[in-house]
């Protein structure tokens, strides 16, 4: 045991990362550390790292060489997607004990206490956070143009169904009401074994576990959702009427250009199938600008499609380059001033977009999800993950609560507890 110790954390990039810098903290909590505060220094830090984007490299190597100030004298563990994508880079920084690849994060803190007997890497608490994520799959078999993710995490792989249901357990014994499926890939999820088990039969089975209220999926592609996952989301007892689809561009010859397997006709089509199911279904996306040999015509597609779904948020990415991937190679790299222009472009209107969807809601009853609390205020989400803001009086986060939906503002719709 190691009471006394303390241990630091950052973690970059996806909900797949947060997961496990969560099963990080969990067994070092279950060894015998506890978190450094705000002035303390920690005996060990551990960056989980991200390379999606240039900007992501950057983020990555400021948190280790600002962790390495933080906390002189601690050792220092490294692993995530830049340290998969650029090990001898990373691995030669003088702040740097340890790196750790993609392959063996499971395995992280066997390298750094060799001789001792760990906890599971699992979570049962996801430290901050209301909403708990769990990872039920690894890896990516697409190979996108513009993707170094398939190389820095490998091919496709799933958890036991008996496992993720096991960790769904945990997280609702100790509290947790909503729990977001997740993966790199969410739907290649097949079960790990034989026979296969499907997504959709998946989140059927967790949505049987006594005493969770909502249930989630994480990123999907349009074409990955099949009827039988439309039923399992739609006709489920807790499952959230809000997904997040990946979009990317909303021009079919862009999609193709990116090695995309759907086309803008096959995700409009499971919005409308998903509406139709559902009148109150929400949709959130991903959209690259600035993707090589964008035109104004491709740009203006994208555009014309967040106008048609009206999403209720959107996650903008500017194309970036980066080594191994096809798209690198294209002609037709857009400049960097038009790719400011498009990305404000694209965040302006998403913001708008996201406003008048919400201003259908004025007058509504729904119940909502507290989570954190802003100043005098209490922000969550409703089932379909528009953002609520009430008083804070009296609530505290992780309760549910039915909301009147008085007004909208550019931060949520604002109401107050329904009697």
């Amino acid at each position: 045991m190691k009471n006394g110790k303390k241990f630091a954390l950052a973690t970059l990039g996806c909900r797949t990362n947060q997961y496990e810098s969560a099963a990080y903290a969990k067994q070092l909590k279950e060894m015998g550390y506890s978190e450094a505060g705000l002035g303390e220094s920690a005996d060990i830090c551990i960056i989980n790292t991200c390379t999606v984007t240039e900007g992501a490299d950057a983020s990555s190597r400021h948190q280790i060489r600002q962790l390495a100030r933080q906390h002189p004298g601690a050792k220092l563990v490294v692993t995530g997607c830049l340290a998969d994508r650029l090990p001898k880079q990373i691995g030669e920084m003088e702040e740097v004990d340890l790196l750790v690849l993609n392959k063996d994060k499971d395995q992280l803190l066997s390298q750094v206490f060799p001789e001792e007997e760990l906890p599971e890497f699992a979570i049962d608490q996801f430290g901050g956070h209301t909403r708990a994520f769990v990872k039920v799959q690894d890896g990516c078999n697409s190979f996108c143009t513009y993707c170094i993710i398939p190389y820095v995490r490998g091919r496709s792989r799933s958890r036991k169904v008996d496992s993720i249901l096991r960790e769904v357990e945990g997280l609702v014994a100790n509290g947790y009401k909503e729990v977001v499926i997740t993966g790199i890939n969410v739907g290649d999820f097949d079960g790990g074994g034989d026979p296969k088990v499907s997504l959709a039969e998946l989140v059927q089975l967790v949505d049987q576990i006594d005493g969770l209220e909502r249930i989630r999926i994480s990123s999907i592609d349009p074409d990955e959702v099949d009827d039988q996952l439309l039923d399992a989301v739609v006709g489920g007892k807790k499952t959230c009427h809000s997904m997040h689809i990946v979009l990317q561009s909303g021009s079919n010859a862009i999609l193709k250009r990116m090695n995309r397997k759907y086309t803008r006709q096959i995700f409009m089509e499971t919005v409308r199938r998903l509406k139709a199911a559902s009148a109150d279904f929400t949709f959130t996306t991903d959209v690259i600008v600035g993707f090589p040999g964008e035109t104004d015509q491709d740009f203006a597609d994208t555009i014309d499609l967040m106008r048609e779904v009206k999403f209720s948020k959107v996650h903008m990415f500017p194309y970036s380059p980066r080594a191994r991937t096809r798209a690198a190679t294209y002609p037709g790299q857009i400049s960097t001033e038009l790719m400011k222009q498009r990305k404000q472009e694209v965040l302006r209107l998403a913001e708008q977009i996201a406003y008048e969807l919400r201003s259908q809601y004025v007058g509504r009853k729904m119940p909502v999800l507290l989570e954190a609390s802003e100043g005098e205020m209490f922000c969550g989400h409703t089932d379909n993950f528009l953002e609520v803001l009430v008083p804070a009086t009296g609530l505290c986060s992780n309760q549910v609560v039915m909301v009147e939906c008085q007004e909208n503002s550019t931060k949520g719709l604002i109401g107050c507890l329904s009697k």
